[in-house]
């Protein structure tokens, strides 16, 4: 079949993909920057990307009108858009608009179970689009999902965050609604045995495991998983806005996301037997234990596949961020440090491939997590995000509070764009370059553009810093792991 897929570099999307291609099915991959979708080179052969973007509906008038179905994975949950719920029915509306134009015999969305009374707004989207897709010539399925467990997904990640945190809790009283958490595995099999299947065609269902827990429970499960003992207190005066903030402080999770969680917590997302995908597709999930020990496991083994923060939304970038893979020539304040050394190449070039995350940044770490606890406390994104594998990277990543821009082995170049808050934009590039006489050399440049006077009030406060931080970084990225004397030294270029 040839296929549609919205969505494909979000966290469902990127697991999803190399699923439907190992099953003989030819994918388009509708994106909006095609320079931040990296795809891996054994699905070069079955995937086609298409550009455009759902909000603009003169973008979508030149895809190709010869597919079979679509999935339709795109939400807003985690986004900076305050008008989400107007801007995810345009979405629909436009998307359900080319679809019309197609010869598309079925449409498959990935919803939110929607079962109690009085829906938080996000829920309450959720459904909107469900009807607006019900529209559209082709045949809808519907799967409703509760909470979803794997690595990287954005539940599982807060809720793993406040237990490894926090040894006593004050939470909500909402942490005792019930939901009924389903394995990402579990998932993928349904959203790929619900395409072409006759019995799913204009049908809605819900999906689940088997466990029915509060959310309560759902973290002591985790800390049992962990061996750790926690304890965990409900109050009710904890105001949506103020658990929102607690949240977003003691997590990794955006503000958005925070308050959108908080506000659906309310709500029981328990599956109605009377829609229960298992009347029509037997399948046996795991439990959220084995579900949560599944998720850590692929954590250990370097496996994750997708991460939630991989999504834009995550963080404050603008949608064309990709045009700043180039650092401007002019106008910019720069720290630019030089290492000469002897040792493997690839070996400083996997550290400089690890930076961030557990590693960390190399030199006075302390000094990072106080710029990223002061971003975070503005509203930014601070260190929370982490990495999404700790010695991979790729176009589009998250690294902790910058965006990866350029991740090109071969030629030995990484390059980060600042998503902190700044008064100004900055770059963060390295390269491994070759000598004559055999040897590398390791070239650091820090660039800053300043916005205005605060902007270059920022950079010149921060330079009497920039000695011990940049140039202590370069030496231990280039001696970690090595017990030999540090290498000779490049002549270092001076800040400007």
């Amino acid at each position: 079949m040839k296929i549609l897929l919205t969505g494909a570099n979000g966290y469902i999307g990127q697991r999803l993909l190399p699923l439907l291609v190992e099953a003989g099915h030819d994918v388009l991959c509708l994106v909006r920057d095609p320079r931040r979708f990296e795809l891996p080179e054994r699905l070069l052969s079955r995937v086609q990307i298409v550009q455009g973007d759902l909000l603009k509906p003169e973008s979508l008038q030149d895809l190709p009108t010869d597919i079979d179905a679509a999935y339709y994975l795109v939400h807003s949950m985690s986004g900076n858009d305050k008008n989400f719920f107007q801007s995810e029915q345009r979405s629909a509306e436009h998307f359900g608009q080319y679809l019309d134009t197609t010869t598309a015999r079925q449409v498959i969305y990935l919803s939110g179970i929607a079962n109690d009374h009085d829906l938080s707004t996000h829920l309450r989207s959720r459904k909107a689009v469900e009807e607006v897709l019900s529209k559209c010539k082709a045949a809808l399925t519907v799967l409703r999902a509760s909470i979803i467990i794997g690595s990287g997904s954005a539940s599982f990640e807060i809720i793993r965050d406040l237990v490894e945190k926090l040894p006593v809790m004050v939470t909500p009283r909402w942490l005792n609604s019930r939901c009924q958490p389903i394995g990402i595995r579990d998932v993928m099999y349904y959203l790929t045995h619900v395409l072409d299947n006759p019995a799913c065609l204009n049908q809605s269902f819900d999906i689940g495991g088997p466990d029915v827990l509060t959310y309560r429970e759902m973290l002591l499960k985790l800390a049992s998983v962990r061996g750790y003992r926690r304890y965990i207190v409900t109050v009710p005066v904890l105001t949506p806005r103020l658990s929102s903030w607690w949240l977003f402080l003691v997590t990794r999770t955006t503000f958005s996301l925070a308050q959108s969680l908080v506000e659906s917590l309310r709500n029981d997302t328990v599956t109605d037997p009377a829609r229960s995908i298992t009347r029509v597709l037997p399948h046996e999930c795991m439990s959220y234990y084995a579900a949560v020990e599944l998720a850590f496991q692929r954590i250990e083994q370097n496996e994750v596949i997708s991460s939630w923060s991989d999504a834009l939304s995550s963080g404050v970038m603008p949608r064309n961020y990709m045009d700043h893979i180039q650092i401007p020539q002019h106008g910019l304040l720069t720290d630019r440090q030089t290492l000469r050394f002897t040792r493997p190449p690839q070996e400083v070039l996997q550290n400089v491939w690890s930076i961030g995350g557990e590693r960390g940044w190399y030199k006075v770490d302390w000094l990072w997590r106080v710029r990223g606890l002061m971003d975070k406390v503005a509203g930014g994104v601070g260190l929370r995000r982490g990495r999404r594998s700790p010695t991979s990277l790729r176009a589009g990543d998250p690294l902790d509070f910058w965006r990866v821009l350029v991740a090109d082995r071969k030629s030995g170049r990484l390059l980060l764009y600042a998503e902190m808050k700044l008064p100004g934009e900055a770059w963060l590039q390295f390269r491994i370059l070759p000598n004559a006489d055999g040897s590398h050399t390791l070239e650091q440049l820090a660039s800053f553009r300043p916005r205005g006077l605060a902007g270059r009030l920022y950079w010149y406060s921060l330079v009497p810093f920039h000695f011990i931080i940049f140039r202590g970084m370069i030496e231990n990225i280039v001696q970690y792991g090595e017990s030999t004397p540090l290498p000779q030294y490049a002549t270092p270029a001076s800040a400007n």
